[in-house]
Order: C-alpha cells, then structure tokens, then sequence
C-alpha cells in the first residue's frame, strides 16, 4: 500500500488502483479491481501491517467490473456491507458491468486501450447486494466524515468520495492520470462526465486520486479546472 496521507492509502492492482481508509474503527475499502483480486488485495493490505480482517465495509465508485470484480468475493468472505450509488446498485444487484454502447475519447493511447482491454471483455459481474444505496451529498461517519458527491458521465452511477479532512478526492474514473492528466478511456455520456470534472473541482482539496495512473498532489481542484473547463467552453 502506498500512504497518500494520514488515513488514506492507494492499492495498485495493475490496470486499476482501490484504495484503503483506515480509522479507529477499521478499514474501507474503495473498490475491488477485477475477479480474482481478492488475494491480491488481502496481500497489499498485510503488506502495510493491517489487517484484511479489519475491512468493515466496501465502497464502490461504480459498478464496471475493473472496480467492482471482487466486490462479492471480498463481500462474501468477510460478511461486510457493500455501498454504491443507487443508479449503478441497479447493475451490481443484476450483474451488469455497465451500461453500453462505450463512448471512446479520443486519442491514439485510448483506441489502443479500449481495443486491447475493453472491447471484448465481458460486460458482468457476481451479482451482489448492495447493503446501503448512495446520494449525492451523503455523509459517511468513517475517517471524520467522507462526503459522496454524484460525479455521473463514465457511468450513470459514478460517485466519487471525498476524505474532508484529509483534504484527498478519490475520484475515480472521472478522469485518469496515466500519461498525463487526461480523460477516462470511455464515458456513458462525455459531455456530463465533463460536467462533472468540473463540479468536483469546486470543492476544496489537495490531492486527488484515480482508478487509472498516478495522484495529483498540490491544488489538485485547481489543476482539474485548469486542465478540462476549456474544453466546456468550446
């Protein structure tokens, strides 16, 4: 696990990153990456001396299976809740891993991307419960309060959280920080994931972080601003 701050800590599962909060309490976990990485998971989380036993719940930012692969195994090991906007429960309760057709962003790196691991991957997930639907400005009582925010555009469901007094947004894949900052891959809608770039930025953080690439550290709302609201006055 790689320490972002006091409380927050980024999981690299390879393609995807899930991330962990850890308080008095215990541990949250935001995202699962694909099937199969529980193991993977359980692994970083001894690696950082916590416990995966210590897992008191699962958040997930949306229900595309790179996010939510291990979602019901982790779920089903450990007897937590899982929390998820109401708008992607629908798809996770059913076992759909997104709805389609993919709008593709533009660029060489994103064709290659969407072709070589997209395309042709398979559009499910284990079907789970979701214990506890999300809205956009809940507050979670864990790590001193995290507020959801709805940030819809890659997936009509998509959440991203942030951690107020860690002054950290994970944003999931609103945009992705890979080569760059940059947008996602594929959107559902791109002109409302773009909106919601921009609606993110307006709140007060320092750091933000990505399913896909690496932080953005140091007036990371601004950086956002600055990078797409050009595009939105084309």
């Amino acid at each position: 696990m790689k320490q972002l701050s006091k409380h927050v800590y980024q999981l690299s599962l390879g393609a995807v990153n899930a991330f962990v909060i850890a308080d008095e309490e215990g541990l949250t976990l935001v995202d699962t990456g694909y099937q199969n990485s529980k193991e993977k998971i359980f692994s970083a989380i001894r690696e950082g001396k916590k416990k995966p036993e210590d897992i008191r719940r699962i958040i997930l930012t949306h229900a595309h299976p790179d996010h939510s692969g291990s979602a019901a195994d982790i779920k089903n090991t450990l007897n937590v809740p899982v929390f998820a906007h109401e708008e992607d429960a629908t798809l996770l309760e059913a076992g759909i891993g997104g709805r389609l057709p993919h709008v593709l962003s533009p660029g060489v790196a994103n064709w290659l991307i969407f072709h070589i691991f997209i395309k042709n991957s398979p559009n499910k997930t284990d079907v789970l419960v979701v214990d506890k639907k999300l809205k956009n400005g809940d507050i979670l009582p864990f790590a001193g309060g995290i507020e959801i925010i709805h940030t819809p555009g890659h997936s009509k469901g998509h959440i991203s959280l942030l951690v107020k007094k860690e002054e950290i947004l994970i944003a999931g894949d609103i945009c992705a920080n890979m080569l760059g900052l940059d947008y996602s891959t594929v959107y559902e809608d791109r002109k409302q994931g773009m909106k919601s770039i921009l609606k993110v930025a307006d709140y007060d953080f320092e750091t933000a972080v990505f399913g896909h690439g690496r932080p953005l550290i140091s007036g990371a709302n601004r950086k956002l601003e600055q990078k797409f609201a050009p595009a939105l006055s084309w």
